[in-house]
């Protein structure tokens, strides 16, 4: 049995590829419980994100699993087998130690993939598709990815707009907890914004948008992170001064938030500092509002100009996280290897106690049977040693029959080194 990591990602199929293959949760719940159907595939995890499908098992037949993920997604084999990866064992575990620290995401470091993966392994487990085996890889890689996000960088940096903007208010302000937060549109850009202030911890976010409806549905979203009030656009100037930090988004051809309107909002508040971030093209705040004291402007290409450098930071970090995960992978391996051979190294003390009580059985009948006591504990050594010894015996024979001598040479020198050893006296 091997375990094997089959799949596709952002890197190796379009997007119309991967939403052809993706699983939502309740579907998967459903195909993980229908496993009676596919004997071959009883040991297995599914991660599907929208960058990414695959398939982790542990299996004797890894075409089972790519036949699997064709049929049930109706696609032809031909098709697929053209777009997928397929790893195994050491290189299977480096891979989803890879995903679950964020190495492998279409944007380096993102940290809900762990959470995704983590996920997988729940809907594995409620529908028993799981063993303790595979189980134990997956718990070795979340050790692997936690050790990669505290001790490098990788992740410590803002490459993106919303936890961009999140570390701007974090270096703003002290107590991120009394903050008040005003979103002007709740689009995807906004969206973001708000949900990683919230998850900052932020007191109170405020949204302003044209749609109630749309407002509605991130208010929900936002309801048990943080207090949430929805206001109409209307109200938009007469609230400014009740915001610690303005995110405005709104792809509006004009400015909705006019210098004067800032001021007064600053007057307001006993001129306590603001921070107003600038996400439209066009833009939506006026320039002029940079030139009032304790209010911090910041546009599109500010925080381009920040997520760069912190990319290009992220990158650096990202080369000494991938020799940890290698060292870790290597170690998770060489733990299994030690677990098997722990099993053979048991058989082979079984079968050695064997052979020694049916010698002292052979030994004790001959003292029955009046031979001197001497020449039978003899005997009984030099029958004992001689089987002991057969199996390595066979074994030095056929390696050095073998074409590669580097395995005779290997065995030779570590038998050499054991006997020594046991040949030292004991302190």
């Amino acid at each position: 049995m091997s375990f094997f990591a089959l799949g596709v990602n952002h890197q190796t199929a379009s997007v119309e590829l991967r939403e052809q293959i993706a699983f939502n949760a309740e579907r998967l719940a459903t195909l993980l419980l229908d496993r009676h159907q596919h004997p071959a595939l009883k040991d297995m995890v599914v991660v599907s994100t929208c960058n990414r499908t695959e398939v982790y098992a542990i299996t004797e037949d890894a075409d089972s699993v790519l036949h699997w993920l064709a049929q049930v997604n109706n696609i032809d084999v031909k098709q697929l087998i053209h777009h997928v990866y397929r790893y195994e064992n050491a290189q299977a575990v480096t891979h989803l130690m890879r995903v679950a620290s964020g190495l492998d995401s279409l944007m380096l470091g993102e940290p809900q993939i762990l959470g995704q993966v983590k996920s997988a392994l729940a809907l594995s487990k409620d529908a028993e598709t799981i063993s303790p085996e595979l189980n134990g890889i997956f718990e070795y890689a979340f050790y692997a990815a936690k050790r990669v996000r505290s001790e490098t960088s990788v992740g410590s940096h803002a490459v993106s707009m919303g936890y961009a903007v999140a570390q701007l208010a974090s270096q703003v302000f002290s107590h991120p907890e009394k903050l008040t937060v005003m979103v002007v549109a709740a689009g995807e850009m906004n969206t973001l914004v708000a949900k990683h202030l919230a998850e900052m911890g932020v007191a109170k976010i405020i949204i302003c948008n044209r749609s109630r409806e749309r407002a509605d549905q991130l208010a929900q979203e936002l309801a048990h992170q943080a207090d949430v009030e929805i206001i109409s656009f209307s109200e938009l100037a007469q609230n400014l001064h009740r915001a610690d930090v303005i995110s405005s988004c709104t792809g509006s051809l004009h400015q909705v938030i006019e210098y004067n309107d800032v001021k007064v909002a600053l007057k307001r508040r006993r001129y306590q500092q603001m921070l107003m971030v600038d996400l439209a093209v066009p833009r939506d705040i006026n320039p002029k509002v940079e030139s009032l004291d304790n209010v911090y402007l910041y546009g599109v290409d500010d925080l381009q100009s920040v997520i760069e450098e912190n990319l290009a930071q992220r990158r650096q970090a990202a080369v000494e996280a991938e020799i940890m995960v290698n060292q870790l992978a290597t170690q998770l391996m060489t733990q299994q290897k030690v677990k098997e051979a722990s099993g053979t190294i048991q058989a082979y003390r079984q079968h050695s106690e064997e052979i020694s009580q049916h010698e002292l059985a052979h030994a004790l009948e001959s003292l029955q049977h009046g031979h001197a006591p001497e020449q039978v504990l003899q005997e009984f050594a030099h029958r004992l040693s001689q089987k002991l010894m057969h199996p390595t015996s066979i074994l030095l024979r056929e390696a050095a029959k073998a074409e590669n001598p580097d395995y005779f040479e290997w065995l030779q020198q570590h038998l050499h080194d054991v006997f020594e050893h046991e040949r030292k006296p004991k302190q």
